[in-house]
């Protein structure tokens, strides 16, 4: 890693426990530091990535060489405020970029920080409707040689249980938010006419959603589908379980950005989806999947139909997923595109 006083970028990650935001930090820095010296502050981030200490940050008073400033590229609130504190009240020498990924209308707070930005940056169309700045859409890409159709396929007694069956996946944290109910409602009224296929739900439960996963056990049990839809925890490696899956669905009621629907159609797997987050942008209806309104079981379900009764279906969907995210969506593009903005912001002060 570059000497603290050589890094130009700062990707700052104040959220110890693992995120969306979080994931897209793991996996975009290392490729950012290829081309520019770039590094993250904060906790809950790996030792490969590199880091900035809370020590080092004296050093970033100096302005780094061959830059007029340094970029503080905030995700989250708290990292807004701090880079607002450490640019107006500290001095320090900083252009402040956010990335905004909501898709709601910011509260008052937000909306003042976002209004300290030098730059902003948006994930999607959607989430940039709900900007009152001007802003540049981005949107997420992801590590195509993770996800991808050629890799190992889940090993275990799980999966080693599933052989010959046709599995629909879905992954997530088990809350309502992810609309994990919408999904087992689907398959409880599915599954009873489709005996080759089961139901795999990969995501942790924490403990303010251990009520809700209790009901959904119930409700899988009540409907005689406990060896059927099965709740199997986090996994390992979900790259091995989007190979594995024939079908993927996304149910969420609401979503930042959402990067499972590209992790999946990368992994040559057809998406369901709910019209949450940036997947209307992601998937492109009637061919490499289907989108469908959010917090309606009935329509998840009618939208899953075709596809556990037509192999046919499922394979035309597969290769064109794979062809659509391998077009618009390698973490390279994004991370590309962010230098650009960089560089935007650099040569402001020219």
């Amino acid at each position: 890693m570059p000497r603290p006083s050589e890094i130009t970028v700062v990707a700052p990650n104040f959220k110890r426990r693992l995120s969306g935001v979080t994931s897209t930090i793991i996996q975009l820095v290392p490729l950012q530091a290829r081309s520019l010296p770039i590094a993250t502050l904060g906790p809950g981030l790996p030792d490969t990535l590199p880091k900035l200490s809370w020590r080092d940050l004296p050093k970033l008073w100096r302005r780094p060489k061959g830059r007029p400033f340094r970029i503080w590229h905030a995700r989250r609130n708290t990292e807004m405020l701090a880079g607002v504190v450490l640019r107006d009240l500290l001095r320090m020498p900083l252009k402040l970029l956010f990335t905004s990924a909501a898709q709601r209308h910011h509260t008052g707070w937000t909306r003042f920080l976002i209004g300290r930005m030098d730059a902003v940056v948006a994930t999607s169309e959607r989430s940039r409707a709900y900007l009152t700045v001007p802003a540049r859409v981005v949107m997420h890409g992801i590590d195509l040689d993770r996800f991808s159709p050629d890799g190992p396929m889940p090993a275990g007694e799980l999966a080693a249980s599933l052989d010959g069956r046709s599995i629909v996946g879905c992954s997530g944290r088990i809350r309502h938010q992810k609309g994990t109910d919408l999904f087992v409602a689907a398959m409880i009224a599915l599954l009873p006419d489709h005996p080759d296929w089961t139901a795999v739900v990969t995501g942790r439960v924490t403990a303010e959603n251990r009520a809700f996963a209790e009901t959904l056990h119930r409700q899988i049990a009540e409907a005689g589908l406990e060896d059927r839809i099965l709740l199997v925890g986090e996994v390992h490696d979900i790259a091995a379980w989007f190979r594995r899956f024939d079908l993927y669905v996304a149910p969420p009621r609401n979503e930042g950005f959402g990067l499972t629907p590209l992790e999946a159609m990368a992994s040559r797997t057809p998406v369901v989806a709910s019209d949450a987050g940036a997947f209307a942008e992601q998937i492109v209806e009637g061919v490499t999947g289907r989108v469908v309104p959010p917090g309606s079981a009935t329509a998840l379900a009618a939208a899953i139909a075709p596809y556990f009764g037509d192999a046919g279906l499922r394979e035309r969907a597969a290769e064109a997923g794979l062809a659509h995210v391998r077009e618009h969506f390698p973490l390279q593009r994004e991370a590309g595109e962010l230098a650009a903005v960089y560089e935007t912001l650099w040569s402001s002060a020219a």
